[in-house]
């Protein structure tokens, strides 16, 4: 049996350590949003710490079914209140750390899924 890599149409993160993430050969060193449809873009949230409810609704743009949110080294859960706009929209959110986050992301991307990973490193 011969087994094929599954083809990625849009961005992949190629390689991911303590404080960077590489897309597509790019590495970057700061907070950041990936999708299948639109690319990589920087994520403009200093830290958890900072985040807020307009963080997320940026996210809405991107037309996701699912966010990967990658809370940077240890799993950190947003508040509810943060992603109530995704959720009245009928998009789901996964929370992990953000190596985690990344090879999720990777393989629903594989799978052709409609994926955004916002990426906290």
């Amino acid at each position: 049996m011969k087994f094929q890599p599954d083809a990625i149409s849009g961005p992949s993160i190629t390689g991911y350590g303590p404080g960077w993430v590489e897309v597509n050969g790019e590495k970057f060193t700061g907070n950041l949003v990936i999708s299948i449809q639109g690319g990589s873009a920087s994520w403009e949230c200093a830290s958890f710490d900072d985040l807020q409810a307009h963080h997320f609704e940026q996210l809405i743009a991107l037309e996701p079914e699912l966010v990967i949110f990658g809370s940077g080294a240890r799993i950190r859960f947003p508040k509810p209140q943060w992603l109530e706009a995704l959720y009245a929209r009928r998009i789901g959110v996964e929370t992990m750390d953000t190596q985690a986050a990344c090879r999720t992301f990777n393989f629903l991307a594989g799978e052709g899924r409609k994926v955004v990973a916002a990426l906290l490193l």
